[in-house]
C-alpha cells in the first residue's frame, strides 16, 4: 500500500492509490460467513480497502482543500497536505512527519513543518480540512447521493468497522482517532475512511520497515508495479530529484529486486506481494469484526459511491499508472 494516494496515498508506495483506470476489481465471491478463515479476511480487508481509499483520499486532489486551508492561513501546494494530513498529531516537527508519512524526502517535509502551525493552529487546520471534505464529496457525489439512505448505511457500517480499531504502534492513525467524529453521514463515512486507511498505512509502514525498504526504495518499487503514481508524479509530488531517484534505482538494482530496465525482477515482485500480504494481515480486524455479509455490503456501497467520485472529477487525469502487463 505504498502511498497511503494514495493519492497523495499513503505516501508509501503502497498501493493507496485511486487508480481511475482500474481502482475496482471485478466482483468475486464473498464468504457467506463470518470471516473465521485467516485467508478470507486478508482478502477482504484488501478489497474493501480498495474501494474506500478513493472516498478518503481525493480530499488532497480536491480543490476546495487548497481553497478552504490556504484560507485558514497556509500556504498553497505541498504545505496544505502536509499540515492538514499530520494536524491530528498537534504541532509536530518535521521528523515526526517524515517517519509517519514516510516516503517523502525528508528535505520537502523540513519545508514547510513546523513553519506551518506558525500561520494556522492545527485545530483551525482540521476545521478546513473538514469543510473542503464536504464540499469535495458534495462536487464528486452531488445531493441525490449524499443524501441517500445508500450513503447513510454505507456511513453507520463503515463507522462500525472502524470502532474495533486499536492505536497501538500506529501513530498516524492514533492521532486520528482522537478526533470527534462528524455528525452528517458523508462525513462519517470520510472520517471512517480515513480511520481505516490511516490504521492500514501504519501497518503497511511497520512491513516496509520490517523488510528494510526506506521511504524512497517503497517508492521505486511500488512505482515499479505500475500501480501507483507514475515516474514523474512519484517524484515531484515525493520531492526526490532525478539524482536521488537514480541512485535508489541502482541500489535497488544492486539487490537485485530491479533489473536493467528498472522493472521489478523476480525477487522484487515476490518482496512487494509479500509487502501487501502482511499489511493485509494486519488490517483484518475491522473486517472481521463487521463480518462476512456486513463486510459485503460496505463494499457494494463504497465501490457505487468511488465509482462515481472517480467518473466525476475525485482526481486529475494522468497521475497514476496502468499496470503493465
Amino acid at each position: 500500500m505504498d502511498g497511503r494516494r494514495r493519492g497523495s496515498g499513503r505516501g508509501t508506495g503502497s498501493g493507496l492509490q485511486a487508480n481511475s483506470s482500474a481502482p475496482f476489481p471485478p466482483a468475486r465471491r464473498w464468504p457467506t460467513v463470518g470471516l473465521v478463515d485467516h485467508a478470507e479476511a486478508r482478502d477482504v480487508a484488501f478489497r474493501c480497502h480498495r474501494v474506500l481509499e478513493p472516498l478518503h483520499s481525493f480530499v488532497y486532489f480536491a480543490p476546495e482543500a487548497e481553497q478552504a486551508l490556504t484560507a485558514a492561513g497556509l500556504r498553497p501546494g505541498r504545505m496544505c497536505y502536509f499540515a492538514s494530513r499530520a494536524a491530528p498529531m498537534g504541532p509536530v516537527g518535521p521528523g515526526v512527519v517524515a517517519a509517519t508519512f514516510y516516503n517523502f524526502n525528508p528535505e520537502l517535509v523540513a519545508r514547510h513543518i513546523p513553519r506551518a502551525w506558525t500561520l494556522a493552529a492545527p485545530a483551525e487546520i482540521l476545521a478546513a480540512r473538514l469543510a473542503a471534505a464536504d464540499g469535495g464529496l458534495r462536487r464528486v457525489l452531488g445531493e441525490e447521493l449524499i443524501t441517500s439512505p445508500r450513503l447513510a448505511e454505507a456511513a453507520e457500517l463503515a463507522r462500525s468497522a472502524a470502532s474495533v480499531l486499536s492505536p497501538e504502534g500506529r501513530p498516524l492513525y492514533a492521532g486520528h482517532a482522537e478526533l470527534e467524529w462528524p455528525s452528517e453521514p458523508h462525513l462519517v463515512l470520510w472520517h471512517a475512511a480515513t480511520l481505516l486507511r490511516e490504521y492500514r498505512g501504519d501497518g503497511h509502514i511497520a512491513a516496509l520497515v520490517g523488510h528494510g525498504l526506506s521511504g524512497l526504495a517503497a517508492l521505486i518499487t511500488y512505482t515499479a508495479t505500475g500501480k501507483g503514481f507514475v515516474e514523474p508524479v512519484a517524484k515531484a509530488t515525493r520531492g526526490w530529484s532525478d539524482e536521488q531517484w537514480a541512485a535508489g534505482v541502482e541500489e535497488l538494482r544492486e539487490q537485485g529486486l530491479l533489473d536493467a530496465d528498472g522493472r521489478l525482477t523476480s525477487e522484487g515482485t515476490v518482496l512487494r506481494q509479500s509487502l501487501e500480504e502482511q499489511t493485509n494481515a494486519s488490517a483484518t480486524a475491522p473486517w472481521r469484526h463487521l463480518g462476512a455479509e456486513k463486510a459485503a455490503r460496505l463494499h457494494e456501497l463504497a465501490r457505487e459511491l468511488a465509482r462515481h467520485a472517480v467518473a466525476h472529477g475525485a482526481f486529475p487525469d494522468g497521475i497514476f499508472a496502468t499496470a503493465r502487463a
